[in-house]
């Protein structure tokens, strides 16, 4: 799960960056208000998470062209402004969720993850696609009620897909959330994790389809 976060206290933004990093999450930091349009242009985002007190553009204005101009992305607002005003009035802004500083990080990603699912429409804490099953919080992959164990990168690449199951991923939506750690990463990188994990998804009951122009998307095998 990608998430953009827009804060501007630097140490702040390196913890929770590293901290939800390791709990699974791939995270692009910014620090002014004005970045948020962009970043929402060049990436998908599965969530947002919005200081209020930006530089450049505050948070309640970065927040109400997002609803303007009707983007559903989930906006978990994270600010120091701790009033029941305040909080009331950035929920009836479109803000979906408030977590004022100093917090938790357990309770952040829980919130996180909620917001996601219900984003998505989805009530269980799991993602599925067909007899596979990816837990979020245990950071497991289930294949038929077993532990599906794979190489890092593949595991990450799998949980991408199934978490977007029957949605198509783009080769460089792909790189950008597993390989954004690193450089010179090509697409054929992609190309080859694809490649293993079709290999090893035989007769499975799930598959990785290409969609010419589109991407690859995972799907639940006809029976």
């Amino acid at each position: 799960m990608r998430i953009l976060l827009a804060e501007d206290e630097p140490a702040l933004a390196t913890w929770l960056v590293q901290a939800l990093q390791q709990s699974g999450f791939q995270v692009d930091w910014i620090n002014d208000g004005r970045l948020v349009r962009k970043s929402l242009k060049d990436s998908r985002f599965d969530a947002l998470i919005l200081d209020l007190g930006l530089p450049g553009r505050d948070g309640h204005d970065v927040l109400a062209e997002l609803r303007d101009k009707g983007l559903g992305l989930p906006v978990l607002i994270l600010t120091a402004r701790d009033s029941l005003r305040e909080r009331v009035n950035t929920l009836n802004q479109g803000a979906d969720d408030f977590l004022a500083k100093p917090f938790e990080l357990a309770e952040l990603e829980a919130r996180l993850l909620a917001l996601i699912r219900r984003a998505r429409g989805a009530a269980h804490p799991r993602f599925a696609c067909g007899p596979l099953v990816y837990d979020p919080l245990s950071r497991q992959l289930l294949l038929r009620h077993q532990p599906l164990t794979l190489p890092p990168r593949e595991h990450a690449l799998l949980c991408e897909l199934v978490q977007h199951s029957g949605e198509p991923l783009s080769k460089r939506d792909l790189l950008e959330r597993l390989f954004d750690d690193e450089v010179d990463v090509h697409p054929e990188g992609v190309e080859v994790l694809v490649h293993r994990l079709r290999k090893r998804l035989e007769a499975s009951g799930v598959r990785i389809t290409t969609l010419r122009g589109l991407g690859y998307v995972l799907k639940e095998e006809p029976c």
